[in-house]
């Protein structure tokens, strides 16, 4: 809940008090879940104790009870939470390429690639523990990719329309391009030495830009990664 502004233009100390404790509410989830995916990323969660988790977030177990009812609910707001990070954070990033429809699918691409760089511990922990979840929790997170992938399928479909890029299974091209972005941390280990975050992004889409964009294009385009 944020702060309400009066008819008078005032701000009351039980608004501001409000929103004080929301800020210190998420705060404190956000603590609880960078904990939660630290311990499901050593133990695996099968073996993840409760305790365990107090331990790495140094509170008490009941804190944990607090926001969370179960060791599943955990799973799953770990998981829920990176997915909100791509669906929220892409479109905002692809706005800022302008109205081509290919740098768009480029930036987000890149801004896609980012995320899993900054979460790779989570997007390890979605790929290993997500068949844990229960029925609901499986199909939320379907929810959540599809809704996750839409920005860069709007992207590809206009490229298509506007003769920027050849007729492909939209679907496919999408998913294609968010597995290798996730590539980054499931195989983070293999390509780190080698390559630097910006290099990799640079590389991959040299790599899938040929099977997309048609021919006369695809100079033009590479020449601005």
């Amino acid at each position: 809940m944020t702060a309400v502004t009066r008819s008078s233009g005032t701000t009351t100390s039980v608004d501001v008090a409000e929103a004080v404790r929301a800020v210190r509410a998420s705060s404190r989830r956000r603590q609880l879940l960078d904990a939660a995916v630290v311990v499901m990323g050593r133990t695996g969660f099968h073996q993840m104790s409760m305790q365990a988790l107090a331990d790495e977030a140094q509170v008490s177990v009941g804190l944990f009870y607090k926001y969370f009812g179960s060791k599943e609910d955990i799973l799953l707001a770990a998981i829920v939470d990176i997915l909100e990070a791509f669906r929220d954070q892409l479109q905002p990033a692809m706005d800022t390429a302008g109205d081509d429809p290919v740098m768009q699918l480029i930036a987000g691409f890149r801004q896609y690639t980012t995320i899993v760089d900054e979460n790779r511990d989570a997007v390890v922990l979605t790929y290993r523990e997500s068949r844990t979840l229960d029925a609901a929790g499986r199909e939320r997170i379907k929810e959540l990719e599809v809704e996750t992938s839409a920005p860069m399928r709007d992207a590809i479909t206009a490229a298509i329309d506007e003769g920027l890029m050849s007729e492909v299974d939209v679907d496919l091209a999408v998913f294609d391009l968010m597995m290798l972005a996730h590539g980054w941390a499931l195989k983070h280990w293999h390509f780190a030495p080698d390559y630097g975050l910006d290099a990799y992004i640079a590389a991959q889409l040299r790599f899938a830009l040929p099977a997309l964009l048609v021919p006369e294009k695809l100079g033009e385009y590479l020449s601005r990664i």
